[in-house]
Formats: C-alpha cells, sequence, structure tokens
C-alpha cells in the first residue's frame, strides 16, 4: 500500500546510495538463503540508474545524491590496488547521464566515494590520485570497510575485515594521505566496533570522517534479542564519538538485516508509523548527540529496500523530526550532506 509523501518539498541530498548490476543474482539456481543480507540482493540484483530514478522520483524532492563503495564494476585487469578505480569510472559516466539534464534536474550521484585498500600504506596515495583523476570532479572520499565480530554469522555473506584494521599501522599510514587530498572517510563498523572510530578520529583530527549506518546496531545471530539490552551501550559509544568535532554521523541504515527488527522482509510491509516508531530512539539519541549540522540522513538503497520503498523510508524519516525547526530539517535533509560531500549549492 503506498503512502501519501510527508513534506513533499523538504528538499533532500541523499548521502548514501549504490548502483551495482549482478545478473548472477537473479538466477533460479541459487542456493537457499543463508542471511538475511542475502535476501534484499537477490531482491535487487539489479540497480542502475534507472532504479534510481524511479526511487528517488517516487515522490520526495530529492535534489543530489552520493554513490558510496559497494565493490561494483571493479576493473577486470591490471594492477590489483588499482582495480577499483574501475567503480569510479563507471559512477561518473552515470553521473554524467544524469547531469546530461536527459533524466531531469536530479543530481544523482554529485558525490562519488570509492574504494582503497588503505593497508597498502604510502602507495595508497597512487591509487586515491587515480581515484580523484576518474571522478571527473566529483570524487570525495573513501569507504575501506571495517565491520567485523567474531561471530561469522553476524555478517555473513559480506565477510568481516580484518581484526582492529582502523588501529594497523599500514592502514594508519595510508589513512594519513586522505586530508592532504581533501578526502573524507566513511567508516562502516558495527556497533561494538563504534570506539574504534573514536580512537582513529582522535589520531587524526583533520580528516573528516562520518559514521555509516548510525554505528550498525545489532540484533541478529549471538546478538539476536539482544537489541535493547544493549541500546545503553550503543548510546555511550555514539556520544563519546560526537564529542570528536571531526565526525560525523548517517542516520539510517536501520533497515538492514543486521539491527534484527521484525519489519525486515517482513511478509506485510511496514508502515511509516511502525518504522518511525522502531527508529526514533536511535535518530533521536544521534541528532542529540552530534546536532544537526554534523547529521544527515541517508538511504541506503536499495540495501535498505529489504524493509520498505524509499517512498516509506523518507516518510518514517519526516515522522521523527516532525518536531524540528525548518533550520534543523534544511541540515538534517540536505545541508550537512552538502557540507560533507563539498557539493554544489
Amino acid at each position: 500500500m503506498s503512502e501519501a509523501i510527508l513534506e513533499p518539498d523538504l528538499v533532500i541530498i541523499d548521502p548514501h546510495h549504490h548502483l551495482w548490476d549482478r545478473p548472477g543474482l537473479a538466477a533460479a539456481t541459487l542456493p537457499a538463503v543463508k542471511h538475511g543480507f542475502e535476501h534484499v540482493v537477490r531482491k535487487t540484483p539489479r540497480y542502475l540508474l534507472d532504479q534510481l530514478l524511479a526511487d528517488t522520483g517516487s515522490g520526495h524532492n530529492v535534489a543530489a545524491t552520493v554513490f558510496v563503495q559497494c565493490g561494483a564494476m571493479y576493473r577486470k585487469g591490471g594492477p590489483a590496488a588499482l582495480r577499483p578505480v574501475g567503480e569510479t569510472e563507471f559512477v561518473n559516466g552515470i553521473a554524467a547521464m544524469a547531469a546530461s539534464g536527459i533524466y531531469g534536474d536530479m543530481a544523482a550521484c554529485a558525490g562519488i566515494v570509492g574504494h582503497a585498500d588503505l593497508t597498502l600504506g604510502d602507495e595508497a596515495a597512487a591509487v586515491l590520485e587515480a581515484h580523484i583523476a576518474a571522478g571527473g570532479g566529483r570524487f570525495r572520499g573513501i569507504r575501506h570497510m571495517g565491520a567485523w565480530d567474531a561471530d561469522p554469522d553476524v555478517l555473513g555473506p559480506l565477510g568481516p575485515a580484518p581484526r582492529g584494521l582502523q588501529a594497523d599501522p599500514a592502514f594508519r599510514r595510508g589513512f594519513a594521505h586522505l586530508a592532504r587530498l581533501g578526502l573524507s572517510f566513511d567508516a562502516w563498523v558495527l556497533e561494538p566496533q563504534i570506539g574504534e572510530v573514536t580512537d582513529l578520529a582522535r589520531a587524526f583530527p583533520d580528516t573528516r570522517i562520518v559514521l555509516d549506518h548510525v554505528g550498525t546496531p545489532l540484533g541478529v545471530a549471538s546478538y539476536a534479542g539482544r537489541r535493547a539490552e544493549r541500546f545503553g551501550v550503543w548510546a555511550a559509544a555514539i556520544r563519546e564519538l560526537a564529542a570528536e568535532p571531526n565526525v560525523f554521523v548517517k542516520l539510517g541504515g536501520l533497515a538492514m538485516a543486521f539491527p534484527g527488527f521484525d519489519t525486515y522482509m517482513a511478509e506485510t510491509p511496514a508502515t511509516s508509523e511502525t518504522l518511525a516508531e522502531d527508529w526514533r530512539p536511535y535518530i533521536e539519541t544521534c541528532i542529540e548527540a552530534f546536532g544537526p549540522a554534523r547529521a544527515m540522513f541517508e538511504s541506503n538503497f536499495p540495501v535498505d529496500f529489504g524493509t520498505c520503498s524509499y517512498a516509506v523510508l523518507w516518510n518514517a524519516f519526516k515522522r521523527i523530526t516532525k518536531g524540528a525547526s525548518a533550520d534543523e530539517k534544511a541540515l538534517l535533509y540536505a545541508g550537512t550532506a552538502r557540507d560533507f560531500y563539498r557539493l554544489a549549492p
């Protein structure tokens, strides 16, 4: 059932979505799903400009978006370290299509966040420079995913990063080049790891960092049934991280499998009212800790499509911020993203 769009004139910059084409995931002969994350990637094996425009054009006033790395369209050959630059080349092409105006005024992929293996240390600088060259003026930062947990069933098919990645000396030598090149860092970790991002931020106060997905609260695998129990631990880690002025937070990702809400892949999709009730404690805690000038709503599509449509997701966010001022909403929905990713007015 579709919903009426709330506050349809409110300008949105969506600072976190993906693009991919994975035809193998559409095969009818795939093995049974073993992890919730597999449901959504099989549900959306193709998410390119047409699918993105269908979502951003579903009623909300989305003015621009930022693409965040997802391992799409890496180069087939050449030096292994440079293969992720293929993703930037691919996305910059999508951005150029959108910028032609043929598809409307929405500036798709106005900013691009790619991947570089920062454990290359000083050698990572050449990869960063290659991304910048390939990005057509749109390349803004790096996401080297750091999510890890001792329970392999938490991440499932995504697989863990090396434990303690962000404290690794080689990683930090690579990370040190970001500020020099004017690049930011997207940090994707799981809730028990938020303190690792705090340590990284303290070590590099001149590098802007954004915590993805409110730090990914957990309620699956060995964390099943413990989300409420762990809320206080999560909230304390968020407040400690927010004390670092170079850190921002993305408000979203709660429609993924990892938090373990009953609304994920529910037979009857949840309404925005239900989602707002579930997500409000996490969103409001982050806004209180970081303030609107360092917090930005994100769609995380198509990953969050496992719970709801793009239109319903933004309605849920708007229900949570119903009492916010016009100035606060302007920051949370567009201004902070524009500032962090240095997008055109």
